[in-house]
């Protein structure tokens, strides 16, 4: 059960405090970033990859490292009550306390869920983690060195001063391409909401605010304003879109349509070639059928093919007798 992705392994955790690998930090140092800098995590189900950004002394957040991930539970689309088997996908917010070092799977952080957005929904679980052990028990599953490292990153980015980082989910990279594969799929709606923070984040390499009004995502809210996840946003929260996440959002939803018709185009397409070949099949098989019926009208009345019924047969002529 999804349930118990949490858990705690008594004993030392030694394993949670060990440092980061040379190798990692002159990785970040390259980078232009370093161990206690903020962080941000992104991970997409379907390509099963989670990347952990880093700030660097531009400002600007860059991409550090993609794992693999083991396994994730469920199918794409976002988890919904206790014990459904779904791994959650939003936007999540992980603080120190969410961290856990003694994870009966070796080391592991909760995703927090449920966040403002789930709970305006009335969604429900608990453990929700991304953790090691490389199995399939649910959660977002990692191999033991790819959460060690990972852990010692958000690690050392608290001990920098950071209170938390953020973490985003999602179904897939939120291009027009994959949209249109899945344009059916009920939880469109869904995603095109939190593909504004996907955009937004793309366009600004900076991880996004967000909070929730009209039981929707929304970003980079003004400071000081107070949301209600189930009441109306306000004007200035509606109106707060950069006109280049506009522009953006436009373009991938005239190249998703287009993708969709194409797609549309290619699967009746095939359904007609699949259609020819099984009527020439059919067609095929009743000239068979035909010819079979001919030849054994000539032999045996329609009895089997190649098969001589010996009632039909002429007899053999006898000898002619010799007169003396």
């Amino acid at each position: 059960m999804l349930a118990g992705c949490g858990g705690l392994k008594p004993g030392s955790n030694a394993k949670a405090m060990a440092p980061l690998k040379q190798e990692t930090v002159s990785r970040l140092t390259g980078l232009g970033s370093s161990p206690g800098a903020a962080m941000m995590v992104r991970i997409f189900k379907e390509s099963s990859e989670l990347e952990v950004w880093k700030q660097t002394s531009s400002g600007a957040f860059k991409l550090f490292k993609s794992y693999q991930i083991c396994a994730w539970s469920g199918e794409l689309g976002p988890k919904i009550k206790e014990g459904d088997r779904q791994s959650p996908e939003g936007f999540y917010t992980v603080t120190p306390g969410l961290m856990n070092p003694n994870s009966n799977y070796y080391l592991a952080f909760n995703t927090g869920f449920p966040n403002k957005f789930d709970r305006a929904y009335g969604r429900t679980g608990s453990d929700l983690m991304v953790h090691g052990d490389c199995s399939s028990r649910g959660c977002y599953s990692m191999t033991d060195e790819s959460i060690a490292e990972i852990y010692a990153l958000a690690r050392e980015s608290f001990k920098g001063g950071n209170a938390s980082f953020q973490l985003q989910i999602f179904p897939f990279r939120m291009s027009a391409q994959n949209l249109a594969r899945h344009a059916d799929n009920p939880n469109m709606s869904f995603w095109k909401d939190i593909k504004e923070g996907y955009d937004r984040f793309e366009i600004a390499k900076a991880p996004v605010s967000w909070d929730v009004c009209n039981k929707e995502y929304v970003f980079d809210v003004p400071s000081g304003t107070s949301l209600d996840a189930l009441g109306s946003c306000p004007v200035t929260v509606a109106q707060n879109v950069p006109d280049t996440v506009k522009a953006k959002a436009a373009a991938d939803d005239a190249a998703m349509a287009t993708e969709v018709a194409s797609l549309a185009e290619k699967a009746a397409k095939a359904a007609a070639e699949a259609q020819k070949a099984a009527d020439e099949k059919a067609a095929a098989k009743a000239r068979g059928e035909a010819i079979g019926s001919f030849i054994g009208g000539l032999f045996g009345g329609g009895g089997e093919v190649g098969v001589i019924d010996p009632t039909k047969v002429p007899p053999i002529p006898l000898p002619r007798l010799h007169r003396a």
